[in-house]
């Protein structure tokens, strides 16, 4: 197997495991992995993340639903609101110098460790 497909396999698997264990945030382990190990620029990686995430995220959601603890009507709002951000968020992407996307990608994930920590 190649280097950079071990390498994928790898970043995709550890995607996968914290996405299915905490019910999401690959995404934030997989940016920093596709940009700095396999070398993809940082548009890409972050765009590339959210394509990997995505079917990462109904997988658990299937499995979250079969084990019964999946409450739809407390899900749906944020669904909706979650849709029209990323709609949003997608047409905004390409206009953001990635010198700011990094440092909200940098804010986001040590307010969610922070959160996660002292607030959980």
């Amino acid at each position: 197997m190649k280097k950079n497909t071990l390498r994928a396999v790898v970043s995709g698997s550890a995607a996968g495991l914290i996405n299915g264990f905490f019910g999401g945030g690959g995404g934030m382990l997989l940016v920093p992995l596709l940009s700095r190990w396999l070398g993809l620029g940082d548009r890409k990686a972050f765009a590339t993340s959210v394509a990997v995430i995505l079917p990462l995220c109904i997988l658990s959601s299937v499995i979250y639903l079969f084990r019964g603890t999946v409450e739809f009507s407390a899900a749906l709002p944020y669904l909706l609101g979650g849709g029209m951000g990323g709609i949003l968020g997608g047409k905004l992407f390409k206009n953001v110098n990635m010198l700011w996307l990094r440092r909200g990608f940098a804010l986001l994930i040590l307010y969610a460790g922070v959160r996660a920590a002292f607030f959980s």
